[in-house]
Formats: C-alpha cells, sequence, structure tokens
C-alpha cells in the first residue's frame, strides 16, 4: 500500500505510475473523497470547538444563577450534528481506505515502460538449448507413456487441472523439492520455515492478494480462512505487526509448499500437462531487506534461483518486466524463463521481485534505526526457488532421449536414490 500522505501530496505522479502499469483507477475519485475528508473535518472541529467554548459560557451562566437552556438545547443540535458528521467522516475515510488498498505499487525508476509481455526486455541468458536428433516431445505426452504421471485419474479424483504423480513421477518431485530447499538452506543462508497452508483475511491483505484478487484464491466454506496461492503469504506475514532490528536484516526464509490457485481468468491457457495446476509444489524464497540494501537482495535472490537451473544444466534467461506486466504489489521484477523443447518455448519458471515498502505498510513490519528513534518500514522481497512442477516439465523435456528415457541430471541422482535413467521399467 502507498503512504496516504504521499498520495494526497502526490496525485500527479501517483496519476502518471497508474497510467505506467496500466491501471483503470481513477485518482480524481481519490482527490474528490479526500476533498471531502478535509471539508468535513473542517466543519467537525469548527463545530468541537464552538462546543468547547459554549461549555464554558454555560458554566459561567449557571454560577450566576441565569437560565442556559436555551444555549444547552442549542448544544444538544451541535452535538448530534457533529456525531452525524463524524460518521460521515468515517465513512469517507473508510472509502479513501479502500481505494488506496486497491492502488498497485509504483514502479522502481528503472522498470522498463511497456505494456504487455512483450515489451519485456531480456537481461540475459545461460547455458545453450539441447540438441536432438529426433523431434523432441511433450512432457504431457511423456510423462505419461513412462508411467510417471496421470491426467486421467486425477481429472476422476477431483476435476480438470490436477495431477497424480506416481512411481518416478512421485520421486522426482519429492528430490527437487529436497534438492532446492538444501541449496536455498545450506548454500545460501535461507532458514528453512514450514508454515501453515491456510491463512487468515489479515495475511492475504498484507501481501496483497486482498481485496483486490479474492476470486484467484481458494476460500473455505463457512470460515474466514483461505488456501495459500504461493508461501510467500505465511512468510512475509511471519513478522506482520512487528517491530525488527536493524542488525536482524536481511532475514531470508525458504518454504517448500503446496500453493492453491483457482487460475480465474486463464481459461483455455495451458490446458494441457502441469504448466497450469490448481494445486502446485513450489520452493518460495522472502526476504525482509533493509530499505538502503534492498535491491542489492533482489539481484542475489535472483542469482539465488538461478543458481538451481544451472546445476541442473537447464537452459534459462532473464527478463525485467515491464511497467505494465508486473504484479500488483512489486516495484521490480525479473521473471526468469526455462527452455522446453517439446514445447519448443521459454516458460516462466521463477518470478523474483522487490515490494520495497508496499506489503510493509500494509501488514505493519517496521524495523528500528540504531541511529534514529523513528521506526521505519522495511522492504520485502520474494521469489521462487523454484516451482517445483515446472522444473519437472524442464527436466523430462530437455533430458529425454530418442528411446522415449530420460536422464537424470547428475546433481539429482543423490535425491532419487542413484538413478540414472528412468524407463518404462
Amino acid at each position: 500500500m502507498l503512504d496516504l500522505k504521499f498520495v494526497q501530496n502526490n496525485l500527479d505522479v501517483v496519476r502518471e505510475s497508474l497510467e505506467k502499469r496500466g491501471s483503470k483507477l481513477d485518482v480524481n475519485e481519490f482527490s474528490d473523497l479526500d476533498s471531502r475528508r478535509k471539508a468535513l473535518l473542517q466543519e467537525v472541529e469548527s463545530l468541537k470547538a464552538e462546543r468547547n467554548s459554549t461549555s464554558g459560557e454555560i458554566a459561567k451562566i449557571k454560577r450566576e444563577g441565569g437560565d442556559a437552556s436555551g444555549i444547552i438545547a442549542r448544544m444538544g443540535e451541535v452535538s448530534g450534528k457533529i456525531k452525524a458528521l463524524d460518521e460521515d467522516l468515517k465513512d469517507i475515510e473508510t472509502a479513501e481506505r479502500e481505494w488506496l488498498s486497491s492502488v498497485p505499487n509504483m514502479p522502481d525508476e528503472s522498470v522498463p515502460f511497456g505494456k504487455t509481455e512483450d515489451d519485456n526486455p531480456v537481461i540475459r541468458h545461460w547455458g545453450e538449448k539441447p540438441e536432438f536428433d529426433f523431434t523432441p516431445r511433450e512432457h504431457w505426452d511423456l510423462a505419461v507413456e513412462l508411467g510417471g504421471v496421470d491426467f486421467e485419474r486425477a481429472a476422476k479424483l477431483t476435476g480438470a487441472r490436477f495431477v497424480v504423480l506416481k512411481k518416478w513421477g512421485a520421486r522426482l518431485e519429492r528430490a527437487l523439492t529436497s534438492f532446492m530447499v538444501d541449496v536455498q538452506t545450506m548454500d545460501h543462508g535461507y532458514t528453512e520455515i514450514i508454515p501453515p497452508y491456510i491463512v487468515n483475511r489479515d495475511s492475504l491483505f498484507g501481501t496483497g492478494q486482498l481485496p483486490k484478487f479474492e476470486e484467484d484464491l481458494f476460500k473455505l466454506n463457512n470460515w474466514e480462512y483461505y488456501m495459500i496461492p504461493t508461501a510467500e503469504v505465511p512468510l512475509t506475514n511471519l513478522h506482520r505487526d512487528e517491530v525488527l532490528s536493524e542488525d536482524d536484516l536481511s532475514i531470508a526464509y525458504c518454504a517448500p509448499t503446496p500453493c492453491f490457485r483457482s487460475e480465474a481468468g486463464s481459461y483455455g491457457k495451458d490446458t494441457k500437462g502441469l504448466i497450469r495446476q490448481h494445486q502446485f509444489h513450489k520452493v518460495e524464497m522472502v526476504r525482509f531487506a533493509h530499505p538502503d540494501k534492498s535491491f542489492e537482495d533482489l539481484e542475489k535472490m535472483t542469482g539465488h534461483a538461478e543458481e538451481i537451473l544451472k546445476r541442473l544444466g537447464l537452459h534459462y534467461r532473464v527478463i525485467t518486466l515491464c511497467t505494465g506486466d508486473m504484479g500488483f504489489g512489486s516495484a521490480k521484477t525479473y521473471d526468469i524463463e526455462v527452455w522446453l523443447p517439446g514445447q519448443d518455448k521459454y516458460r516462466e519458471i521463477s518470478s523474483c521481485s522487490n515490494c520495497v515498502d508496499f506489503q510493509a505498510r500494509r501488514a505493519n513490519i517496521k524495523f528500528q534505526p540504531k541511529d534514529s528513534k523513528k521506526k521505519q518500514f522495511v522492504h520485502t522481497l520474494n521469489g521462487s526457488g523454484l516451482a517445483v512442477g515446472r522444473t519437472f516439465v524442464a527436466v523430462v523435456e530437455n533430458y529425454q532421449q530418442a528411446d522415449g528415457s530420460i536422464v537424470i541430471p547428475e546433481a539429482l541422482r543423490p535425491y532419487m536414490g542413484g538413478l540414472e535413467v528412468i524407463t518404462a521399467d
């Protein structure tokens, strides 16, 4: 959430930011609300001042034995008006907060302007596309044929966009998760967390999913609880309403969790395979950074996500999301896209974002600077390290062989019980 005073004093800056992000929010709506709020506040304060001064007058009249009933009656009317105006003021302040909660974060000045994903610049590549002397197949054919993936039984159990992993498929999913967590904790210094997979409204408001994106969530019937769309939500809210020590920054957490998404608005997209599921696993990274160092942390965290792909020998590229393609809470985002030869395209496998103080303001997460008595909001960052299902897809498609088998990357073999090749047997 943006700072209220900043918005009040920088309407043109906010308007320009919304235009860059392609938002349809109208700054004039907020300006009108704020003008009404100021007028009401002035009227209320004037009436309260009148009431306060008149109370002394009434006391004086009573001491002198005079009749103050007329003044008392008029002050009763004033008090009633004050009460009504206070209610109106409360409604306007609520409307202002609701408007403000729908405003996306402001893009950092380093973010390129653009309207769609087609405007996202590629900033680097790693590795080379694998070469095949046969036509590579999509994972949804190959993995099913090898007996590790079952979409039909998942549809019977639940419905579309679910999967049953079995045999080597289940083992590979578990191996990838353990490998990612080990790299992020042992080599990159993240603290492993197993959070709840169900959170309350306050948690989702803190990270920006509510109120704007409720249709993307799975809500529990008869409860004000939701299934997590990503571990970013519980990890970031671990320190909601807390004041951290400056010495503790930067704090780094990672969590392997299932994620649950309704995929509202994605009708007809990626209906085949594992790319866009209602339930999937991800290893999430979250950092709480000092405002002076958060963009350094963004580069560091992006590198931590890239390291997983490097150790798996998977070709990828990194892009910077343009102003029109960034997520709601992000000030700057890098997407890492892995090459999938079966689909002959790059697909997102990690998104690493610096939200600066946007989430911290919503969740009230501050730190105490050593050289100041005034507390400051921390900067929060989040990133996938990585999306497990999409990494599963990348391994299957990049390491497939002409005979239909799949070679296990060396980094994963210790997690696969020494298995080197996946075959139908």
